[in-house]
């Protein structure tokens, strides 16, 4: 059995076409959406509604941690353009939905990243993509659970959720073989993104579910460059797969 994982997809529909093959599965750890790529600032939503050169100034801010003033910067942008900020958020979403899942290949299971709006996911999800988030799915005699999302922060990304909901749905999985999720554990070498140069953040009940009942391997991604992209913890593989979005490979497991 060969199963293919991916994360951070962030608008790679051309390599999304090829991310299953020579696997029985894909899995898909979320994040989707491209709302602007910081590599290549003309790439994403935001460029598309105003410009590289404020792409430019909200990617200085965000990267000083200046939130609140990104916000502002931001807030000035959409008043200028008269559009309301959901409306036209949603619908560029909803493109990059159309295109990315027409190309997912069957079967595959997804579960949301922290930029994922999942009220959309059941109009694009066709029938060979399995959408998880809390859930369990078994793949050649193991046993997979699946937690999407991300933990409250200040960017105030989409599909952001409280501690305690996020707890509540790694609960639910019970014991597992192989725990997937978007974000990684609360460990300092799973979490700093080098590049960006700030820690992301990990869930601590990730990390305590692991220690607990010491699945065979805990998959995910979100930090794009962490300063590890693989340790053990206890019995348990802790794998970063890598942000898809730049390098357009899958993480292969096989069994």
């Amino acid at each position: 059995m060969r199963v293919n994982v991916i994360s951070d997809v962030h608008g790679n529909t051309a390599d999304l076409a090829a991310a299953g093959t020579g696997a029985d599965a894909l899995i898909c750890l979320g994040d989707l959406v491209l709302f602007l790529d910081y590599a290549d600032h003309s790439r994403g939503i935001f460029p598309e509604l105003f410009g590289v050169e404020n792409a430019h100034r909200l990617v200085a801010l965000r990267t000083a941690r200046r939130f609140e003033e990104a916000r502002d910067f931001g807030r000035e942008l959409w008043a200028g353009i008269g559009a309301d900020p959901a409306t036209a958020i949603e619908g560029a979403v909803r493109r990059q939905y159309a295109d990315m899942f027409a190309v997912l290949p069957t079967p595959t299971y997804a579960t949301y990243g922290n930029v994922d709006i999942p009220s959309l996911w059941p109009e694009f999800a066709q029938a060979g993509t399995t959408v998880l988030d809390g859930e369990r799915v078994e793949l050649g005699g193991r046993v997979f659970g699946f937690v999407g999302g991300g933990l409250t922060t200040p960017m105030r990304t989409p599909y952001e959720i409280s501690d305690e909901e996020y707890a509540a749905k790694v609960e639910a999985l019970g014991e597992v073989d192989v725990l997937c999720s978007h974000i990684p554990p609360d460990l300092p070498d799973l979490t700093y993104d080098t590049v960006a140069r700030r820690f992301e953040r990990g869930s601590r009940a990730l990390l305590d579910a692991i220690r607990r009942t010491r699945p065979r391997y805990a998959l995910f991604g979100h930090v794009h460059q962490p300063l590890a992209r693989r340790m053990r913890v206890g019995n348990t593989e802790c794998v970063n797969v890598g942000h898809f979005a730049s390098t357009g490979r899958p993480w292969a497991m096989e069994w």
